[in-house]
């Protein structure tokens, strides 16, 4: 596997947000577990993915038991413009200059999604774009969240099984 795997302690993240301020992993994991998506604004299968990673915010964010940030390799302008584009609302954190972040959790594909548990550890690692993998997360965060799982997929929709970062 690319990234660092299930089991391993989760590196600190401390970057900034598109829209300012501060994110601190260790402070979000008082409130719960984590979900942090890696991305570039370039990357096609992202914008694709991303959407869907949305959804999964709008169904968990307000259960206040769980936060999820994307984490851009690409600077604040440019990552403003691809949330506007895709309709990303969670905050996305900027670790442009030099990929400390990407690099510390051992990124060579972008999407990279990790599932950090409340105690700090990774409990899940998705690479690249697999649609049954993000149905296993959906349903993984409604148990946390305490809900039923949200209708990622909808049936009108053409969602490939499967797409390379």
């Amino acid at each position: 596997m690319a990234a660092i795997g299930a089991g391993v302690r989760a590196p600190e993240i401390n970057l900034s947000p598109a829209d300012g301020g501060k994110f601190v992993l260790n402070q979000a994991l008082k409130r719960g577990p984590v979900v942090a998506a890696f991305f570039k604004v370039s990357c096609p299968v992202c914008q694709m993915a991303f959407p869907y990673v949305e959804r999964l915010f709008q169904a968990y964010d307000k259960s206040g038991k769980l936060t999820l940030v994307g984490v851009s390799q690409d600077n604040a302008a440019d990552t403003k413009a691809f949330n506007r584009e895709f309709g990303i609302t969670f905050p996305a954190l900027i670790d442009a200059k030099g990929y400390a972040v990407s690099n510390a959790y051992g990124l060579t594909n972008v999407p990279t999604i990790f599932l950090i548990s409340g105690d700090g550890e990774i409990e899940r690692t998705l690479v690249s774009w697999s649609k049954a993998e993000m149905e296993d997360l959906n349903r993984k965060l409604a148990e946390i969240s305490g809900v039923k799982p949200t209708e990622l997929f909808r049936a009108e929709e053409k969602v490939a099984e499967f797409r390379p970062g």
